[in-house]
């Protein structure tokens, strides 16, 4: 794999090199520092970057940099799970009492099932703002500022605590009720619940029956608040409020675990998912249960339909692809692959909610949006 400046491509037949440049480039014009990107269509492929990774220094973001990808690493913790389903050690509709009867007492644990924490449904709140009390008023962003994640920037946070807090909120909603809510309580119980069953700690049992199966070179859950290897600084405008954005690279990533800390990069997820969506990391039949979608209303308050850990996204020609999207403080991560397994795309973006408020405490539109909605358009057509 060329591991060269990646503002070169390489590209054979299907893929328009030229509307991706040109696509790339915008999104960077539109007022994003950086981004880079991989496009498949079989074994033909298209690596991209436009940018900078430093903007003090001016260093040019290259395709081949490590990126923090968020709640990507959902699909990873999911794929974990459905091995421990196949492998008789685990029921998708078992509840979770079951197995963690301390971390969901009484007769919440015993409605609440390992598939609604996989899918979102089990009415589980969100802990992070428990956690990050500037975020407390969430989901009216509004109410919400950026100071707590200065004042975590080190925080240790012990999983436990987190998901207690989780528990402890009012509940969103009756287990398995739609629309569901995105929670990233439900992950860290899945990760509780992988360690109970395989006697290891979640993101090694992730790691040894996921990611190094699968080849994954530069695919990693961080040991400490840095990234390493080539990488891009992280930037984050928290709807304007932050302006300079601040830099949160350097970020113990504890409060989020193996819900979204996972690092790699655009090549090594669309490996990832070009194997998952060909049988290859899980069973036909779990893959079948993972794109069985329910109702859910996602952390940007829009209702999407959401399988075990994968979600679908229609593309220009209704043609339907599978992945994950996810964001950390400062950077954000798209990795999906159409239902035939041929055309994938993997970006990351070193900039996070851009989008300043309205009157009404909503996003204002901003150029970023439409730029990436081109780019999200050529690269799957």
């Amino acid at each position: 794999m060329d591991r060269g400046d990646e503002r070169t491509h390489d590209v054979k037949n299907a893929l328009n090199s030229t509307e991706l440049d040109s696509a790339i480039e915008n999104v960077h014009r539109a007022g994003m520092p950086g981004l880079f990107a991989e496009v498949r269509d079989g074994d033909e492929v298209w690596r991209g970057a436009a940018g900078v990774a430093d903007v003090a220094t001016g260093r040019p973001v290259t395709a081949d940099m490590r990126h923090r990808v968020g709640s990507v690493t959902k699909t990873f913790t999911a794929a974990a799970v459905l091995q421990q389903v196949e492998a008789g050690r685990v029921g998708l509709d078992t509840p979770i009492s079951h197995y963690l009867p301390k971390l969901v007492p009484g007769g919440r644990g015993d409605a609440i099932t390992v598939r609604m924490l996989i899918n979102h449904t089990s009415g589980l709140a969100e802990y992070l703002p428990y956690a990050y009390p500037s975020f407390r008023a969430f989901p009216d962003l509004a109410g919400t500022g950026p100071r707590s994640m200065d004042d975590h920037r080190f925080t240790r946070f012990d999983p436990l605590a987190l998901i207690e807090m989780g528990v402890a909120a009012p509940a969103t909603g009756a287990p398995g009720s739609a629309p569901g809510l995105y929670s990233n309580t439900n992950y860290l119980l899945l990760a509780q619940l992988l360690e109970h069953v395989t006697g290891t700690v979640a993101e090694e049992c992730v790691t040894r029956n996921v990611i190094e199966p699968a080849g994954l070179r530069d695919t990693g859950f961080p040991t400490g608040p840095h990234v390493e290897g080539p990488h891009s600084r992280l930037y984050e405008m928290w709807l304007g409020k932050l302006d300079p954005p601040h830099e949160y690279s350097v970020y113990d990533m504890s409060f989020a675990g193996p819900s979204a800390s996972l690092i790699s990069t655009v090549a090594d997820l669309n490996r990832f998912f070009g194997l998952l969506l060909s049988g290859e990391i899980v069973s036909s039949s779990s893959l079948t249960e993972m794109q069985r979608t329910v109702r859910i209303v996602s952390q940007e308050q829009k209702t999407i339909d959401y399988g075990l850990g994968l979600y679908p996204t229609e593309g220009p020609d209704r043609s339907v692809f599978w992945g994950h999207g996810g964001t950390v403080w400062g950077g954000g991560t798209l990795a999906v692959v159409r239902a035939d397994g041929k055309r994938q795309l993997a970006v990351a973006v070193n900039m996070q909610r851009w989008n300043r408020l309205d009157a009404s405490g909503r996003p204002e539109p901003h150029p970023i949006d439409e730029a990436l909605a081109t780019l999200y358009r050529v690269a799957m057509t």
